[in-house]
């Protein structure tokens, strides 16, 4: 078994099949079969279901994705450290659906300029889904809002804490969160995240009587849906910042509400220094809002 291998092994599985993966290395569609049956005939099972078209993992196959991409990133840390070269590879983030999102490529820019071999593939889920995938190894880390419950074997760290604002339509009267709230239609932020969470349970300790006209399950549909008149609502000082439209805003919550987002990774996880980085970069585009 080499990194050759294993290399060849991971891109028929992110690109689709035998064909897509040859044309992707560069390589002749009989070189990357060769290839795997040497490595399936290294190890002493096949790895690959080759009754459907195209063949897809089996069992085993899955169990060789997860040591593949470990034994690559070890092979390429190894290397880094010895030779003293930047590092190189693929680093492979997460994140939830979160307006700070957009965080995460200013970040992504500054990491690679110190290191220009670095890869990074971002792929984007729901907050379970990523937690599992971290713990697996299938992601170096993921960005997600504050968790009491993580699995075993996981750590967070937060790059930002940023507060909450009642915004409301260009135009409308300079006046509490509170009287924006009660005097306005409410657009309520309806979905299964910390944040919708946290924001559904200071309404009902504020106890204000709401008129609500509508339920969305995004922030940047529902800055729109503000700043087109239909009503007001409450989101993160990102949101804000990033809507075109002169929104009227107040603090939301008394004390203000805040919320946390940050990087999760595995224990001992050997790119620690890697996400390390990049934590610190996201720390560094969040600006005055940065939290440690």
């Amino acid at each position: 078994m080499d990194i050759r291998q294993l290399r060849t092994f991971l891109a028929i599985v992110e690109q689709g099949n035998f064909s897509k993966a040859a044309e992707h290395l560069n390589l002749t569609p009989s070189a990357v079969s060769q290839q795997m049956h040497a490595l399936e005939t290294e190890i002493g099972v096949p790895l690959f279901d080759r009754s459907s078209r195209p063949p897809r993992l089996n069992t085993a196959g899955m169990q060789m994705l997860d040591a593949a991409r470990t034994l690559i990133q070890t092979a390429e840390d190894a290397i880094g450290t010895i030779t003293g070269r930047k590092v190189v590879g693929t680093l492979a983030i997460g994140s939830v659906r979160t307006s700070a999102l957009s965080l995460l490529p200013r970040a992504v820019v500054l990491l690679r300029k110190r290191n220009s071999g670095l890869r990074i593939r971002l792929r984007v889920g729901l907050s379970d889904a990523l937690l599992q995938d971290v713990a697996a190894g299938r992601l170096d880390a993921a960005m997600v809002a504050e968790n009491r419950d993580l699995p075993a074997g996981l750590r967070w760290n937060p790059f930002i804490r940023e507060p909450l604002f009642v915004i409301a339509p260009p135009g409308s009267p300079a006046v509490t969160g509170n009287e924006l709230l009660r005097t306005l239609p409410y657009i309520r932020f309806r979905a299964a995240v910390p944040l919708a969470q946290a924001i559904d349970h200071e309404l009902a300790r504020m106890n204000i009587p709401l008129n609500e006209i509508a339920e969305i399950d995004t922030i940047s549909a529902i800055t729109s849906c503000v700043a087109n008149g239909l009503g007001v609502s409450v989101v993160p000082d990102i949101a804000v910042k990033e809507c075109s439209a002169s929104l009227v805003t107040a603090p939301f919550g008394d004390p203000p509400v805040t919320r946390r987002i940050g990087l999760i990774q595995r224990i001992g996880n050997p790119r620690a220094a890697m996400i390390e980085q990049l934590l610190t970069d996201l720390r560094t585009v969040s600006g005055e809002h940065a939290s440690s």
